[in-house]
């Protein structure tokens, strides 16, 4: 069944519904068991199990009796006695023949079992438990704050209220004993309602909150892990882990409950290892114990003042240990080494292209730049060819410049069209004579000024050469 407040429709926190197991419609329940019998049909005369077992919030589960025979279904909410009186709200996680097998698994007897079942949970019931949950994270934080106004050395890290709003659980971290009786007048002030304090190690705690492990998962502890046994350092040891703190503690400040996962495995395959070896002796020299590798049951062993390590196989090292005590030395261990394999890396070609990370964060100004670059060298080489075609052909040089027009400076105002039209060309307009007088007309006087200007600032040009100066005679 699919969580209700999941996005996806299924899954845990991480989908969208920030629970950590504890949805409000029983679909992403932590600590799922799965029934095995219930597609088996059982015999006429079967009485079934009038046990149930009801999960809360968190890795709280208790068994409940069903004296009225109810028919439930795992996953369905129902209204049972609660500890102190009143009701409770919970999810049915476990019903039938499997219930008594927990029962045996846990060590729990059937006189031990005296809260019963009231009813399946109705519409009012459910709207008040979803009261009381919203009600938790702000009661946590006000009681955080009052903690701190009587310094108390502890840590308030959840709150669980009772389905009828009656009675809320506190539970905390600390490490020692604290005086929380003022503590626990004022919260009873503030919040009307009976208060009960549970100390919790740093496991469980970090088991109710959840987080994201080294691994990249969620934490065991929020997720399916409900037993939590002691964790040493020698599981590390046998395991050849480094003994680093900072990379063996996990979310909760403790060993990583994962190291006992694969210890069975290497204490097998430490069995036919020799134990408590340092070196080896040689005609050549004292080999000492560099490290072993478990599973392929290789020891590597160096001489002093070398680099090398030289791979055995155990079996070989049993033989030369033996020859030891009898006081025999092998010549050298390089002749009796392991040929290892090496493996060839191949570049595996991928028919499609990965575009993340080959853009440049400067692309563009590279992109205008190499534009800039284009721009520049196409003038260079217009430049250069203009000036080519001037070296070759002299005479089509002045033709050129009388057929390009003069690069004036700009004008305050600009000139008249009409005296634009009027401009004469100064390559074939002769020069006039020193001594000669200007014409009276306002025109004139005004054109032949302009000419002036248009010497001086063709003085500083290059002048042509003679023969293209030169003015061609009249047949």
């Amino acid at each position: 069944m699919g969580c209700g407040s999941c996005s996806t429709g299924g899954g845990c926190a991480p989908s969208g519904c920030k629970s950590n197991g504890s949805c409000l419609t029983g679909g992403c329940q932590k600590m799922e068991v799965h029934d095995w019998l219930s597609n088996l049909d059982m015999p006429a005369n079967y009485m079934p199990f009038n046990v149930v077992e009801v999960k809360f919030k968190g890795a709280r589960k208790e068994f409940f009796l069903n004296n009225d025979n109810i028919y439930l279904e795992i996953g369905e909410l129902v209204a049972v006695e609660g500890p102190t009186g009143g009701y409770d709200i919970g999810h049915i996680s476990l019903t039938g023949e499997l219930v008594r097998m927990q029962m045996k698994r846990r060590k729990t007897a059937l006189d031990q079992v005296t809260r019963k079942i009231y009813r399946k949970a109705t519409e009012a019931d459910v709207d008040k438990w979803k009261l009381a949950k919203d009600m938790e994270w702000e009661t946590m934080h006000k009681a955080r704050t009052l903690a701190l106004d009587l310094r108390l050395s502890m840590k308030i890290s959840d709150v669980d209220y009772q389905g009828d709003k009656t009675k809320a659980t506190f539970f905390y971290t600390a490490e020692g004993r604290v005086d929380f009786r003022e503590l626990i007048k004022k919260m009873a002030e503030t919040f009307r309602i009976r208060i009960e304090m549970r100390q919790i190690g740093m496991r469980q705690e970090a088991g109710r909150l959840g987080g994201i492990g080294s691994c990249g998962r969620e934490l065991c502890c929020s997720t399916w892990l409900t037993n939590f046994k002691t964790v040493s350092t020698a599981a590390a040891r046998y395991q050849n882990l480094s003994l680093n703190t900072l990379k063996l503690a996990g979310q909760c400040g403790k060993l990583k409950c994962c190291l006992n996962y694969e210890l069975d495995t290497y204490l097998d395959a430490l069995k036919d290892i020799p134990d408590r070896i340092e070196s080896l002796q040689t005609e050549v020299g004292v080999a000492r114990h560099q490290k072993t590798d478990i599973f392929k049951k290789l020891m590597w062993f160096s001489y002093a003042n070398q680099e090398d390590w030289i791979p055995l196989k155990v079996d070989r090292v049993k033989e030369i240990m033996a020859m030891n005590k009898k006081g025999e030395k092998p010549v050298n261990l390089k002749d009796e080494a392991v040929e290892l394999k090496t493996t060839t890396i191949v570049e595996k070609v991928h028919d499609y292209e990965n575009v993340v990370g080959q853009d440049s964060l400067t692309r563009l100004d590279e992109r205008a730049r190499n534009r800039n670059n284009n721009n520049r060298n196409k003038n260079n080489n217009r430049n250069d060819r203009n000036r080519n075609q001037s070296n070759t052909n002299p005479q089509a040089k002045p033709a050129a410049q009388a057929n390009k027009p003069q690069q004036q400076k700009p004008q305050t105002k600009p000139p008249h069209p009409k005296q634009q039209a009027q401009k004469p060309n100064p390559q074939v307009q002769k020069p006039l004579a020193e001594g000669a007088e200007p014409t009276q007309q306002g025109g004139a006087q005004r054109q032949g000024n302009r000419n002036n200007k248009n010497r001086n600032k063709n003085r500083n040009k290059p002048r042509p050469t003679d023969q293209s100066s030169e003015k061609p005679k009249n047949d």
